[in-house]
């Protein structure tokens, strides 16, 4: 999916390159206008990857083993999950969605979510990164996001 947006943006950017005259005026206009929402090829492909990785979450063992997160499938179902979590990434990552939703610390603190179970939806995370061929600073660049709702998420001892 990433790989089919990043193949168009190559010819883009040498016609840039030849049209600016300087190498200085392109690497100015590409660290400019290089969003991680960009470099990830935009809503559509966020979206997709989102998909996958509300429905990976939502059906493993390790997560639903947490009694609480188990029974609050029933109250939030996965396609308003999946929007919720698509408008958050679409923003987070310089996107023009706005996510609308509860912070995470007031959508999760009832959850009474470990660090053990933080650690494997982070390691599901990483493999539908990887299955969708998510590049390495991306897949870094998310992860950063991610990793920085721990605090508010992670409230078991």
């Amino acid at each position: 999916m990433f790989n089919f947006e990043l193949k168009y943006l190559k010819p883009f950017c040498l016609s840039a390159f030849l049209l600016s005259g300087t190498p200085g005026a392109l690497a100015q206009t590409n660290a400019q206008a290089a969003s991680l929402f960009d470099r990830l090829g935009g809503l559509a492909p966020i979206s997709v990857v989102v998909s996958d990785f509300v429905d990976v979450v939502v059906a493993d063992s390790v997560i639903n083993a947490n009694e609480a997160v188990a029974a609050s499938r029933s109250r939030v179902p996965s396609p308003y999950l999946k929007y919720q979590v698509t408008a958050m990434v679409c923003e987070v990552t310089g996107g023009p969605c706005r996510y609308t939703g509860r912070d995470m610390k007031v959508s999760h603190v009832h959850l009474n979510i470990s660090a053990a179970e933080w650690d494997q939806m982070v390691s599901l995370f990483k493999d539908v990164l990887a299955k969708h061929q998510v590049p390495e600073t991306e897949t870094a660049e998310l992860l950063d996001i991610v990793g920085s709702t721990r605090a508010d998420i992670v409230t078991a001892p």
